[in-house]
């Protein structure tokens, strides 16, 4: 079962997502600092090359006004703050609004409670429930999609969850990424591995004090198959992708 189409995508989905758009947009100011403040000063990370990814990816997106998806790799539970924080700065992202990505969260991780649904909302995030009714899934790839015809920029991890092997798992890759670029014409993919320094394996968060190094790669992903072939190739090229990066990341450090 594909995403809907822009033209069949529910009107009042639309509107909901027009409605916490400007939501998130009028509270940027305050929420943006306030995990930035979180990530930095509460937390003690930082990245190593920071200006650099931040000129390329502002490089990327000025040659290029077609959709693009942000997939990177997952260890952390906060791994959606980190490449925000990566790809831009809190002013930055004000000035530049569509480019701070929508988010795809777990449910049971993130929207529990009323508090953490609040909290994700205004977070540009559309939870989705791991596991769950296929429905469900099909809703939120309809919204992603739509979000990214839209000239919104969205990051999925396309693992389908934190790798348990605390390295990116080709056999993990989940069907929805392939789904959404399917759906979207033109989809470009923004490929981003982070890694911490201290960081071995899966975890909640990353060790305090942590420091990071960041890589990214534009891709355009194509496929001659159809239906669901087409997704599972487009994906394992994401997927495939982020297991070079992280590759030239290790081969960097030795």
């Amino acid at each position: 079962m594909e995403a809907t189409s822009s033209a069949e995508f529910d009107p009042r989905a639309v509107s909901r997502l027009a409605i916490q758009r400007e939501v998130t947009r009028l509270l940027a100011p305050v929420t943006f600092t306030l995990v930035w403040l979180a990530l930095r000063f509460l937390r003690g990370y930082r990245i190593d090359n920071l200006a650099q990814v931040r000129r390329r990816h502002r490089e990327i997106r000025a040659r290029c006004h077609t959709p693009l998806l942000v997939c990177a790799n997952h260890l952390t539970l906060i791994d959606s703050f980190l490449v925000a924080w990566a790809l831009g700065s809190p002013a930055w992202y004000v000035a530049n609004f569509s480019a701070l990505p929508w988010n795809v969260p777990d449910r049971g991780n993130f929207a529990a409670t009323p508090w953490q649904k609040a909290a994700i909302y205004v977070l540009k995030c559309i939870p989705i429930q791991r596991g769950g009714k296929r429905s469900d899934a099909t809703r939120v790839l309809a919204s992603i999609a739509h979000l990214l015809r839209s000239g919104q920029t969205v990051l999925i991890f396309p693992e389908g969850g934190r790798s348990r092997s605390g390295r990116v798992d080709l056999e993990s890759a989940a069907t929805g990424v392939g789904r959404v670029i399917r759906q979207v014409q033109g989809c470009r993919v923004l490929c981003v591995y982070l890694r911490g320094a201290k960081q071995e394996t899966w975890s909640a968060t990353p060790k305090r004090g942590d420091h990071f190094s960041v890589a990214i790669s534009e891709i355009e992903p194509k496929s001659d198959f159809r239906g669901l072939r087409a997704s599972r190739d487009l994906v394992r090229q994401v997927v495939g992708r982020l297991g070079e990066m992280e590759r030239e990341h290790f081969d960097g450090r030795q």
